[in-house]
Formats: structure tokens, C-alpha cells, sequence
């Protein structure tokens, strides 16, 4: 809400509710509360059984946008182009943007290596100008952003947008557990690590003692069954399941399984503070540059 207020638009991941009713409930809310575009994040694989459900609804009721990740987003771009619906699709790399591209996405978020949650492997400013040379979509750069100064900076490369979202997590508003917050403040850049035994693909992480004690790579049983061409898409499937759910928990409750999603840019977080502070200090951060 205060993202809307401060001319910023905003999008939450429609896997943050369980059930269609909270997810009806939550774009009703905010439609209520603004009349300013807002959007959702939206698991377009397999690893999200309720990607074909959140699609119908998300349609019915006519969000502003939509960003798809983690699949192909063939299938939401041809419903949603008809209804005015946008749809901006990650992407780490040329050879996909182009894909979608010839698809009719609406625009490219480039995830770079500094990205929280799933991250690319190409840094920022590599990624953003070989989408620049290959692609004519408006380009979004997400990962590593922090301050209104690197925003601007961003923008003056050749970006139409950035796309934020870890410090944000140490807002006052932010509907995660207070341990998570601290967490934010407490580690820094150095402590933030990649695993790929959560989601199937690389995802960026505090380094907490739990995240320690299970490993940062695949177990030998995982990636065996990985191999087998008849398994392959249901072990994903199972992993992907199971590490998301622990993801939620971590985030909304407290729980020793400290799974703590966040990017390097947790360096420049030092204190809990409320939505409308950090958007003004982004903002003013851009009209000094």
C-alpha cells in the first residue's frame, strides 16, 4: 500500500496465499485501498500446482501485470494479452529474452547475480546491455539495488525499471517473521550464499546455522534421481515443493529451519524501519545523483 502511495507500483507472489479466497481477498483489498497498478508474481512450472488455478483468477479479476518466473510463460502471455493484462517475465540471459520476445512478453526483468531469492549468474551492468543489444522490450533490472543513487545509475545504462525487493523485507509493514527482519540487519553482503537444494534452481540465502548444517548442494540421493530421464520432472517437482514450504515457514514464523531468502544488498540494511521512510530515502537518493 505505502509503495502505491509513493508512486511506486508493487507485486506479491501469489504463492503467498493458500487458498483463491485470500487471494481474491488480497487484490480486493488493495483495489479498495488504490487505484494504482499493481501486479503478481506468478511460478509458471510444474514446481507450482496451483499456477493454472492463480492464472484463471489473476485473469478474472483483472490485475494491472503480471510477472512470470521459473518457466515458460507461453501459456500466460497468450490469455492475458486479449484481457490488457501485461506480462513481464525474468529472464538471466539473451537466449531466453529473445524467446519471449517472439512470444509477445510486454517486458524483461533481468535478474543478475546480485538478486535475491532466484538469481541469475551474469552481473548487472553485462546483462543489461546485452539485453539492450538483442532485444527492443523495456528492460527491468533486478538484484543489488539498494539506494536512489544506483537506481539512477541504473536508469542512465539503458534500463526502463528496477525491480527491489530485499530491502524492503526489513520494513516495518513487511508481513514476515520480526526474526527475519533482524536478520536483515544483523548479517551482511559476505554471509549471503547460493543453494540449489531448495527449488531446483540456484537461490540466494543467509548463511544461518541451520542453512550450514544441511549443505548448499544437492544430496547424492537428489541428484542420482536428477539423472533418470523418467523421474527428472517429479523429483524437481517434490524439491521445488518442499523448499518452498520451507521458505514460507522460515519467513512467517519462527523456526530453527532458518531458510532466509535475501540478496547481497542486506549490506546496506542497518535498522527495521517503515515502508514510506526507505521509499522517501530511495526517491531523494535518485534527485541527488
Amino acid at each position: 500500500m505505502e509503495a502505491l502511495d509513493a508512486g511506486v507500483t508493487a507485486a506479491f507472489p501469489a504463492l503467498n496465499y493458500r487458498t483463491d479466497a485470500e487471494l481474491r481477498n488480497a487484490i480486493s483489498e488493495i483495489k479498495s485501498y488504490s487505484k494504482k497498478p499493481f501486479g503478481v508474481n506468478l511460478i509458471v512450472n510444474k514446481s507450482n500446482p496451483s499456477y493454472k488455478a492463480q492464472l484463471e483468477t489473476l485473469m478474472e479479476v483483472k490485475v494491472d501485470f503480471i510477472i512470470t518466473s521459473l518457466g515458460s510463460p507461453e501459456e500466460t502471455i497468450k490469455h492475458c494479452k486479449p484481457l490488457g493484462i501485461k506480462v513481464f517475465c525474468d529472464v538471466v540471459d539473451t537466449t531466453y529474452a529473445q524467446k519471449l520476445e517472439a512470444m509477445g512478453a510486454d517486458a524483461l526483468i533481468a535478474v543478475n547475480n546480485q538478486a535475491g531469492g532466484h538469481a541469475g549468474n551474469i552481473a548487472q551492468e553485462a546483462l543489461l546491455k546485452s539485453l539492450l543489444d538483442a532485444c527492443q522490450l523495456p528492460i527491468i533490472s533486478a538484484g543489488g539495488i539498494a539506494s536512489g543513487e544506483q537506481i539512477q545509475e541504473t536508469l542512465t545504462q539503458g534500463a526502463s525499471g528496477v525491480s527491489i525487493g530485499t530491502i524492503f523485507i526489513a520494513s516495518e509493514e513487511a508481513g514476515v517473521s520480526i526474526e527475519y527482519k533482524q536478520a536483515l540487519v544483523a548479517y551482511g553482503a559476505n554471509d549471503i550464499v547460493r543453494t540449489d537444494r531448495l527449488s531446483g534452481s540456484p537461490l540466494t540465502v543467509i548463511n544461518t546455522p541451520y542453512v550450514q548444517q544441511i549443505g548448499t548442494k544437492a544430496s547424492l540421493l537428489e541428484r542420482l534421481l536428477l539423472t533418470n530421464k523418467w523421474l527428472k520432472k517429479y523429483v524437481k517437482m517434490w524439491v521445488a515443493y518442499r523448499g518452498m514450504k520451507q521458505v514460507e515457514n522460515a519467513a512467517f514464523k519462527a523456526t530453527y529451519k532458518t531458510v532466509w531468502c535475501a540478496g547481497p544488498s542486506i549490506e546496506q540494511v542497518h535498522a527495521i524501519r517503515p515502508m514510506k521512510e526507505i521509499l522517501s530515502e530511495l526517491i531523494q537518493g535518485m534527485k541527488t545523483k
